[in-house]
């Protein structure tokens, strides 16, 4: 059979081939919904990783592991494979699937960026990483199943975000506080200091730095609610009036 004839290329959408990219959609959905949920859980918790790079990492790694339970599946059935009516031996890619998202998973780790403690291009890495099994997905054959898989994950990268800022949050923010010389801060007056902004300081999230005769405290700090945290315009007049304070640095922080 050629591999260009109009039943070899039929064999990659006929009947059995839809049902099974239906069955390939309904777990990633699933898993697209569950990783949402704990990534819903770290966003609201105001951490760097949310709702996005957890919805893409889980309905990726659902698309790799439930291909490999249709082996008859690949590959249009393995029409392509027939060569005069006789079967020839069917090649096992999850070899090269394995290659594939460990090596681009090392390329996603080069978009992540980190700028004291703000943390950035998570969800860009993911999106990598959901890119390559998009194209493995091509390449054995669940056309279908990449379609959607592509639907998906740009709907979660496009709407995601919008999503988390409609449920309750508490977002994130990093400050630096630059202490005058000679000055020694109390973390208890900081403490009552964000409080009055809407803010609390993140667990283990302190780092002192120390030069000059001077300290540099920096940590993230979480809202206390979604509407209760001040904006950052608001604060740089507040963060002023702490004692002993000559300067400061604060940002959102990203994922």
């Amino acid at each position: 059979m050629s591999p260009l004839s109009p039943e070899a290329l039929a064999s990659y959408w006929s009947a059995e081939g839809v049902a099974t990219n239906i069955i390939v959609f309904m777990n990633l959905f699933g898993a697209l919904l569950l990783g949402f949920i704990v990534g819903y859980e770290r966003s609201y918790h105001g951490r760097a990783a949310g709702m996005r790079t957890y919805g893409l990492v889980c309905v990726a790694s659902c698309a790799v592991t439930v291909i490999a339970g249709y082996p008859a599946a690949w590959y249009g059935g393995a029409a392509l494979l027939q060569t005069g009516g006789a079967a020839v031996p069917m090649p096992d890619p999850t070899r090269v699937i394995q290659g594939i998202v460990t090596g681009v998973g090392f390329l996603g780790a080069g978009v992540i960026m980190k700028e004291g403690l703000n943390i950035s291009g998570l969800t860009t890495a993911a999106s990598i990483w959901t890119a390559s099994v998009i194209g493995i997905l091509v390449g054995i054959g669940f056309y279908f199943s990449a379609i959607l898989l592509t639907l998906l994950s740009a709907t979660c990268m496009m709407y995601g975000s919008k999503l988390e800022g409609m449920l309750p949050s508490r977002h994130a923010i990093t400050i630096s506080l630059h202490f005058q010389p000679g000055f020694i801060p109390q973390e208890n007056i900081i403490n009552r200091a964000l409080l009055g902004l809407g803010y609390e300081v993140a667990g283990g999230s302190f780092a002192i730095c120390h030069k000059n005769d001077a300290q540099e405290w920096r940590f993230v700090a979480v809202a206390l609610g979604r509407r209760l945290g001040h904006p950052l315009s608001a604060m740089s007049g507040e963060l002023t009036t702490i004692a002993g304070v000559d300067s400061f640095t604060i940002a959102h922080a990203r994922n």
